[in-house]
């Protein structure tokens, strides 16, 4: 549709179109409506981008933080909150998504023992108001689909109970419709591209005419690093391929949790 049959359509001058389509003033979300209505776009594409037209005229929830939230962090969050689709290995820890409150506070205060107790807390409280996405009604929560080193699942807090407590929280955690939690037996061999380490694919809506491309998000203690150009999201499709075809079914993973769960329960 040209700018001039939809200036028509809408009963607008083209300048304003051309105004909201180059980004030089924000939308309202009646216009966005509206505009979407005229465009045919689905339903579910007009309920999100009157969310994106209503984020616009605040700073995300984040940016309240303060340093609680790394810098370069902060793009990532706001990533995460428009992603459909997350896809997370990890080989380390349990991922910030599922964690519980203790298994939060011991990871946090292990990393920065100097700091004090309410900084500490502001840090618990970023994580836990990420973790509302994944329950959020509109715009539609993002699918979580997991892969965890069988590492991650043995690996055991000093407080063995809240270990247990967090494991036992995975398995209640993979029931919900939208979160996949599948383990990687530390006897399935290598995988490909294994060098990458803990590294988390973002896919973003599909419906719009230019939708932004998977980003591949690495990080580390001082810094992270972005990827989306089309040769590296190749790479990691295919070492997420490779996990996903060693990793233990859905089930099994459960199995594996619950049983890890009990040792470690008849063990302390």
């Amino acid at each position: 549709m040209t700018v001039t049959a939809a200036a028509k359509e809408l009963e607008w001058s083209a300048p304003r179109i051309w105004r909201y389509e180059t980004g030089q003033v924000p939308m309202h979300p009646n216009d966005v409506e509206a505009m979407c209505r005229v465009y045919g776009a689905s339903p579910e594409t007009i309920e999100t981008m009157r969310a994106l037209a209503r984020e616009t005229k605040a700073h995300g929830w984040w940016h309240s933080y303060g340093e609680a939230i790394k810098d370069w962090f902060k793009l990532y969050v706001g990533l995460e909150a428009a992603a459909t689709r997350i896809r997370h290995y990890e080989a380390n820890l349990v991922p910030g998504l599922l964690q519980t409150v203790e298994y939060m506070a011991e990871v946090i205060a292990t990393d920065h023992p100097q700091m004090g107790e309410q900084q500490r807390q502001a840090k618990v409280d970023v994580r836990l108001r990420r973790q509302r996405l994944l329950a959020r009604a509109v715009p539609r929560a993002p699918r979580l689909d997991v892969i965890l080193s069988e590492a991650v699942v043995r690996r055991p807090l000093r407080d063995r109970a809240a270990m247990t407590r967090q494991l036992e929280s995975l398995v209640v955690s993979s029931r919900q419709h939208n979160v996949s939690i599948r383990v990687l037996p530390l006897d399935a061999g290598l995988v490909r591209w294994a060098q990458a380490g803990t590294f988390t694919m973002l896919d973003f809506p599909s419906e719009v005419r230019e939708p932004e491309p998977t980003t591949i998000y690495m990080d580390g203690p001082c810094g992270a690093v972005y990827l989306d150009k089309t040769h590296e999201i190749a790479i990691f499709e295919d070492a997420w391929r490779s996990l996903g075809d060693r990793a233990l079914s859905f089930d099994e993973s459960c199995e594996l949790i619950e049983a890890i769960a009990k040792e470690m329960t008849d063990g302390a």
